[in-house]
């Protein structure tokens, strides 16, 4: 039975499911694989390792199991292109659906910035770095950083956003959206939702993402991370070897 808040923003996400951090990392490295952008060279081949490893992984509960593997079907059934349209459509032109944690905390505020520079500072302090050109707050991101890492600075970055999460869940669902589906997948790897996330997802699901700085302190609303001490220089998106 789905959880109900009571503050009229419809069911929230369930209750975690029953899985082990080897199980975690596949359905968050998976989420992040199939949350980016489905380019015409490679996404067929990300669907087929994600149907590889959720073969290989059987012992997988069925609620994280289970909206994977309808992602992958509904996404081979679209076709890349038809499905890379209706990301733009979705990820691209709709407030509530952003992939950018932090956009659900300060929006598009001059505290965006330090925002930005604190999801840079928790992916030092696991040891990682971006090879990229994309932004540390980027879901994808994160989900990869806590599937490579299982470090607890994943689970800060997830836990602390827990809100922005539910909000990108609720209104990909609304929209009818598959992409609901790597959602549900990722939340019910998470804690339930507590009466005071509730409350902030009620308030981002009636104003949206702030977007005035009136009233506004200095402090970011979510836990941040001391820089890191250097480290050696990583070659891509991997831990980054001490020297």
């Amino acid at each position: 039975m789905e959880a109900r808040t009571g503050l009229g923003v419809g069911p929230l996400a369930p209750a975690a499911a029953d899985i082990d951090a080897a199980g975690r990392a596949i359905v968050h490295m998976s989420a992040s694989l199939l949350l980016d952008y489905p380019a015409e060279g490679g996404f067929a081949e990300r669907l087929d390792a994600v149907a590889a490893a959720l073969a290989d992984a059987p012992e997988l509960p069925p609620a994280v199991s289970g909206p994977l593997e309808e992602f992958v079907a509904e996404a081979r059934a679209r076709g890349t292109r038809a499905l890379a349209e209706h990301y733009v459509e979705v990820f691209d032109r709709r407030r509530r659906c952003c992939l950018y944690l932090s956009y659900y905390a300060v929006g598009d505020t001059r505290y965006r910035g330090a925002a930005l520079l604190a999801f840079k500072q928790a992916l030092a302090a696991a040891g990682y770095e971006l090879d990229r050109d994309e932004l540390p707050d980027y879901l994808p991101v994160v989900l990869e950083l806590s599937a490579r890492s299982g470090d607890e600075v994943a689970d800060v970055l997830l836990s602390s956003h827990r809100d922005g999460l539910e909000v990108l869940r609720r209104a990909l669902s609304d929209a009818g959206s598959p992409y609901a589906r790597l959602l549900d997948a990722v939340v019910a790897t998470l804690p339930a939702v507590d009466a005071a996330t509730a409350a902030r997802v009620r308030a981002l699901v009636a104003a949206g993402p702030p977007t005035e700085t009136v009233g506004v302190t200095d402090a970011l609303p979510f836990p941040t991370m001391p820089p890191a001490p250097p480290v050696g220089r990583p070659s891509s998106f991997i831990p980054q070897e001490q020297s």
